[in-house]
């Protein structure tokens, strides 16, 4: 497999050339990127202008994955090639090779990862005798608080294959968040399964709810939703003020599970199976979660938190692993600083509760997940490590060029897998 990766300092990542007259190739000797804990990975690194072999000099660093780098060098590539040696890891992970070119004044950069025996990588963080219990009560309190919510036709971006409504529910007694509810047009009573989908990270509108229509083709109702209690309808200039006060939203009350931000959000997620499952149209059955990111991080815990969860879909799951940063180890966004002061004992208890490796322990309904190996922000160490954990019936894509993306087609192959289980 080849790795065409352009990255200037000009233009933003992308994994394949566009409108761009440079071009890195990089490919690794084993073909799926993967060697065995004491084997050597040596990578050809191939640089083109205008598609012509570039004979330029390209500094080169490597280092554990998201970590600082232990070996550098240079190499002179001859007709545009030159093959560089990784080293090997001791120890179940990845290694990031980092590359540098100036050419004609300009700089341009590029990094592959490779993974030496991640089958074996386990996970830092430790779960806490009581998680079950902690998080059985919280719902069970939670549930104590009468359902509600608001549901208005949204009329212009309904259409003849979906019927949108913007849905405002109480998660709590000081909670609300808002979602975009899409159901088939015409759907009947007691014949659609429902699928949740939870946002990535960020304080943001809700954008995609008008793609993917191929859920409602197939019958599906499909609930995409925000977690900040905003109203996806306001001005993105108002979106910039709240983005601002709320940055930080995954530190805020990180020094108790009782006080930390996320937890509203993660039974949030309960309830807004509650409501789902209250819908007439509901075939009574079938509950999907799928998202990505730290929306992935959100459909596991979905799946562990709640039984009706029947099938669920995560791609590069966040909140994983997040405390191994502590012990100078690759963690999972949001990637806490030490420097910071984010690792004192009270953060680290409280991240136990809330991290994704801990829920995985508890999904017992087929998982499909998806990661890719050049993602610096949910790194594949952490996904492996979420992968490593889940007991239950599993399968995965694992698409080593990609950093933090999935494919259009990806995305449909999970409605798909999806579709393809359904009771």
């Amino acid at each position: 497999m080849l790795l065409l990766l352009l990255v200037s300092v000009s233009t933003p990542a992308e994994n394949y050339p566009y409108r761009s007259d440079y071009l890195w190739v990089t490919v690794p000797d084993h073909a799926n990127w993967l060697y065995k804990t004491g084997e050597h990975a040596r990578v050809e690194v191939q640089f083109y202008k205008y598609g012509i072999p570039c004979d330029a000099v390209v500094e080169y660093a490597v280092g554990g994955d998201l970590l600082a780098s232990d070996q550098q060098g240079k190499v002179t590539l001859k007709n545009g090639r030159a093959t560089i040696d990784m080293g090997t890891s001791k120890t179940p992970g990845f290694r990031d090779l980092r590359l540098t070119a100036t050419v004609d004044g300009t700089t341009y950069r590029h990094h592959v990862k490779v993974g030496f025996s991640p089958e074996k990588i386990k996970p830092f963080t430790q779960l806490p005798k009581d998680f079950s219990d902690y998080w059985q009560k919280a719902i069970a309190d939670n549930h104590k608080i009468p359902m509600k919510y608001d549901m208005e036709k949204v009329e212009e971006t309904s259409d003849d294959v979906t019927d949108v409504y913007l849905v405002k529910l109480r998660v709590d007694n000081r909670h609300w968040l808002y979602g975009y509810l899409l159901v088939p047009k015409g759907a009947q009573k007691g014949s659609c399964p429902v699928v949740l989908t939870p946002p990535g990270a960020g304080v943001k509108t809700i954008k995609e709810y008008t793609t993917r229509p191929y859920y409602q083709e197939r019958g599906m109702i499909r609930f995409v939703t925000e977690i900040h209690g905003l109203r996806p309808t306001l001005a993105e200039s108002d979106f910039q003020d709240v983005r601002s006060a709320f940055a930080d939203y995954l530190e805020m009350g990180l020094d108790s599970p009782d006080h930390y931000y996320m937890r509203h959000v993660y039974l949030g997620l309960v309830r807004c199976i509650d409501f789902l499952t209250s819908l007439p149209e509901w075939d009574g059955r079938n509950v999907a979660v799928v998202g990505g990111s730290q929306g992935g991080a959100l459909s596991i815990v979905a799946a562990a938190l709640d039984p009706r969860v029947k099938l669920c879909v995560a791609n590069h799951p966040a909140l994983s692993d997040m405390a191994a940063g502590s012990a100078g180890l690759t963690s999972g966004y949001p990637h806490f600083k030490a420097e910071k002061d984010m690792y004192t004992p009270a953060n680290v208890r409280t991240m136990a509760y809330y991290d994704v490796v801990n829920f995985s322990r508890f999904v017992k309904c087929p998982t499909f997940l998806t990661w890719g190996f050049n993602d610096d922000t949910c790194p594949p160490t952490t996904s492996y490590a979420v992968w490593n954990t889940l007991s239950c019936e599993k399968e995965s894509l694992i698409t080593p060029i990609n950093e933090h993306w999935t494919s259009d087609a990806t995305n449909r192959l999970q409605m798909e897998w999806i579709s393809a289980r359904l009771k």
